[in-house]
């Protein structure tokens, strides 16, 4: 049978293409803000949330999907308390992340085998109310960045001369936050917790290497998280190999043939502009 007459396939397709959207989007916004970590850190989070939900007889993504927003709020909350130490609410939510999904991991038996579709992705592991959540997610992160992009864009490049020009910078950094949450915490089926991270920062990275602008950057983070969801999908299911590993290495090769390709773009300018006329077959007279 082909890959998507599969329900299954089907609903990874959807989840995939939904987050391929709305990850580079958000990840663009990030990147520009200094706050890459961020989705890193909440991916750790959502683990915790998981946990917590699978100990307490829960659903573990809607679980995960509360701890994630709720852990976006008090990164932000932190860092405002943290001005001069920025990096600080990251390293400490990350570490409380990490020791609380230790801990309730420890408390449940045969709860580190149903982890690792959480962990690393797995394409089986999209439901229904998985993709249905994650829908609702994307609709709510595109209306966002629609709705409030002048106030957004603003806030991205200086925050300071946002708020004297009227823009809410505090209700805006604390929903900004609670969007990421929701976006990692959405992603989790299809990437994985692990690998959440990758699928936000690798297609902004390959963005902003080669955009010429703002606009051009979200287009290219999108196409290119999009393109890499999918190829890493298709490849996945032939190869059986986990979907967030293999998305996170299709991406990556992406970065680094946009990395290769700029330089030598680079040495071949630099070559024709400090060429000599003598070498170029003709004489200075006739130059």
């Amino acid at each position: 049978m082909d890959m998507l007459g599969y329900e299954f396939m089907q609903r990874a397709f959807w989840a995939g293409g939904l987050i391929g959207i709305i990850g580079p989007l958000l990840g663009v916004y990030l990147m520009l803000r200094r706050q890459v970590l961020m989705a890193d850190t909440l991916s750790h989070v959502s683990l915790a949330g998981v946990a917590l939900g699978s100990v307490l007889q829960l659903n573990p993504a809607l679980s995960g999907f509360a701890v994630a927003v709720a852990g976006g709020l008090v990164i932000e909350q932190l860092r405002r308390s943290y001005r001069t130490y920025s990096e600080l609410p990251v390293a400490i939510i990350m570490t409380t992340g990490l020791a609380l999904a230790v801990v309730l991991m420890s408390l449940k038996q045969n709860l580190s085998k149903s982890f690792s579709s959480y962990l690393f992705g797995s394409i089986v592991a999209v439901s229904d109310t998985q993709l249905r959540l994650i829908a609702v997610v994307a609709a709510v992160g595109l209306a966002y960045f629609i709705v409030l992009r002048r106030p957004l864009y603003s806030l991205t490049f200086d925050e300071e001369t946002a708020s004297i020009s009227g823009v809410r910078t505090g209700l805006l950094s604390f929903s900004f936050a609670v969007l990421t949450g929701m976006t990692v915490a959405a992603a989790m089926p299809v990437v994985g917790v692990l690998l959440v991270s990758a699928l936000i920062v690798l297609p902004a990275s390959l963005a902003l290497r080669i955009a010429s602008g703002f606009t051009a950057a979200i287009l290219i983070a999108v196409s290119a998280g999009l393109l890499g969801v999918f190829s890493g999908l298709t490849a996945s299911y032939y190869i059986n190999t986990p979907p967030g590993g293999t998305i996170a290495l299709i991406l990556l090769l992406f970065l680094l043939a946009a990395i290769a390709a700029q330089r030598l773009i680079r040495l071949k300018r630099r070559h024709s502009k400090y060429r000599s006329p003598l070498h170029s077959g003709k004489s200075v007279q006739e130059i």
